[in-house]
Parts: structure tokens; C-alpha cells; sequence
């Protein structure tokens, strides 16, 4: 199965390269609120601060929190021991692993949930990032469009290895909480991601997600444990459903490699309760080709008619399975 499945990548692979990727209309823009490029200026905090989080007796102060090379490792018991590249990375060029993804894996809006991928998969990507074949649609001014590019061509193959293994064997567990509501807390940008904004004003959630920390305090201090609330639109859950089963496009479900369940395997990766935010920009990335070359081969036929609406409701629909 596997082997007809590479065979049916490579032949998709040289007939895109033959005809291009496609060029996203005007109307049809990168969503701003997938892609929280425009960062808010957040006060300074004085670097002795001590910093804490709920239920961890580890005191960390503002320097150690911002430390690309260290760990914050506020619950040690929930995950086996790091590998080096994971905890620490390798000054001066390669960050750890956890500062971004956490050691649990199970990252953030702002980046990815790598917990529970296979070995074969996230070495894969990495070599995607190396190449460059594997971008984001932001402008190229903006840092993070080249973050992992820089972090991947830094990491050697034995760290890229030490670090796969580690993260395939963890357990993937959803922290987020999907809610479907025509009407959101008044939302500001903090960084990389949403935060709901002084007061009780509220405003239409239009055709977005807003994924937002339920601390962002906790949150940005590297607390696996913060729960995240997803807002949906009313009934783009219902809508996902059919357009991941193939029914309202008339498409293979996507199933069809990612398993029933949407738990993956060795070549697709599992979505089931991913960051919904997460899964729009791969959707828009892949279906415009700022995702390229053989690993998204298969996705790029299956994502190149859909609209805003309907990456919306995929998204919405995956990140409300457990």
C-alpha cells in the first residue's frame, strides 16, 4: 500500500512541476488572522521577575522564560527525558525544540502540534524546511517566514533524528476547545496569537477562527497544560464534516489517506483535534504553493478548488475531534 502510494506522489510530483503552482486571486488573500503577522509591542518585564505557573513548583525568572537554549519545563513528570537538541538545541544557531513546540509536542496556534507524527514524517519535513520547498504565506520581510528553514539547515542529521524520535513517541492530547458563536470577545494580537482584549466588548467573528489562550500570561510562559478555545463559526462544524468526507465536494474523503479517524500513519499526518488555525494556513500554503515537492503532492490536486469558507469549516470540523 505504501509503496503505491509513493509511486502515485512521485508521478503528482512531475506533473506540478511541469504545471506550476498555482497563484493565489486577489480575492481570495492570505487570512490575516491565520497568519498573525502585525505583533503588538508587549510590555517589558524586569528580568529578575519571577514567573510561575498552576500546579508546578518551579520558579523561573523573564530571562530563563525567553531563553531560545533552555527548558521550560514546568511538569517534567508529564514526558520522558528530552534529548539534547530538544531541551537545550545548540547555541548559537539551532533553538531547542521545546522552546516553540514545548516538550510535550503539542505546540501552539502560532506554530505546529509535532507530538505523535511519525519519525519518517517529521524527518520529511525537515528536509522540506532545508530545501526551502516548504515556506508560509507572509511576506518575505516578515522573520518567521524563515525560522524553521534556518533551524533546519542548522540541525545535523543525528539531532534531526534524536529529536524525531523523541516527539513520534509522544502522545498527541488536544488542549483546545472548539465553540461555535456569530459573536467573540473584542480580540488584540500579543505576539504570534490572539488575546481577548480589556472589557466586555464583543464583535462578529465573520468568516475567521480566533484560537486564543485561556492565559496568556501561562501561555506565553510555555504551559502545555493552558487550555485554548477555538471560536467557529455557526455551523461551519456541521459543514467540515461533509466537505472532510468527500460529500460536499464531490472528492475522496480525506480519510482516504489520513485513516477513518483522521489519526494518520507513517506517510499522513494525524489531524484529528489539531490547531484549527494551524490547519488553514497548511490548507492555503499547499493549495497556492508555498508548500511544494513530493510530500504534498497527493494534497495539492484534492485543495485546489477550495474557498475561505470552506477551509474554515474543514479546519473547524478536524480541531473538534478528539
Amino acid at each position: 500500500m505504501y509503496a503505491r502510494a509513493i509511486a502515485i506522489v512521485a508521478r503528482t510530483a512531475a506533473l506540478l512541476l511541469i504545471c506550476g503552482a498555482a497563484v493565489a486571486p486577489d480575492n481570495d488573500a492570505a487570512p490575516d488572522w491565520a497568519f498573525p503577522i502585525y505583533q503588538k509591542e508587549v510590555a517589558s518585564v524586569p528580568e529578575s521577575q519571577l514567573i510561575s505557573v498552576p500546579g508546578s513548583d518551579l520558579l523561573l525568572n523573564f530571562r530563563q522564560v525567553g531563553d531560545h537554549f533552555g527548558t521550560r519545563d514546568w511538569f517534567p513528570e508529564d514526558h520522558p527525558d528530552m534529548p539534547a537538541v530538544v531541551a537545550y538545541g545548540r547555541a548559537p544557531k539551532l533553538a531547542s525544540c521545546s522552546f516553540c513546540h514545548l516538550p510535550t509536542g503539542i505546540g501552539g496556534p502560532d506554530n505546529a502540534a509535532i507530538a505523535g507524527l511519525s519519525t519518517a514524517y517529521i524527518t520529511q519535513q525537515i528536509e522540506e524546511f532545508r530545501s526551502g520547498r516548504r515556506q508560509c504565506a507572509v511576506p518575505p520581510s516578515i522573520p518567521c517566514r524563515s525560522l524553521m528553514n534556518r533551524m533546519a539547515q542548522a540541525a545535523s542529521d543525528s539531532e534531526v533524528k534524536a529529536a524525531a524520535e523523541y516527539f513520534s513517541r509522544l502522545p498527541y492530547r488536544s488542549r483546545i476547545k472548539v465553540i461555535e458563536a456569530a459573536m467573540v470577545p473584542k480580540m488584540t494580537v500579543q505576539g504570534f496569537v490572539f488575546a481577548r482584549a480589556d472589557g466586555s466588548e464583543q464583535e462578529p467573528i465573520g468568516e475567521r477562527i480566533l484560537e486564543v489562550p485561556d492565559s496568556l500570561a501561562e501561555f506565553d510562559a510555555g504551559d502545555w497544560r493552558t487550555p485554548i478555545t477555538a471560536y467557529v463559526p455557526p455551523g461551519s462544524i456541521a459543514r467540515g464534516k461533509l466537505l472532510v468526507e468527500g460529500v460536499a465536494r464531490g472528492a475522496a474523503p480525506c480519510g482516504a489517506c489520513h485513516e477513518s479517524r483522521l489519526q494518520g500513519n507513517e506517510l499522513a499526518p494525524p489531524l484529528a483535534g489539531r490547531s484549527p488555525s494551524y490547519i488553514v494556513r497548511q490548507l492555503y500554503d499547499i493549495q497556492y504553493g508555498y508548500r511544494s515537492g513530493p510530500a504534498t503532492a497527493l494534497m495539492q490536486p484534492v485543495v485546489a478548488r477550495l474557498n475561505a469558507l470552506e477551509r474554515v469549516a474543514i479546519a473547524a470540523y478536524i480541531a473538534s475531534l478528539q
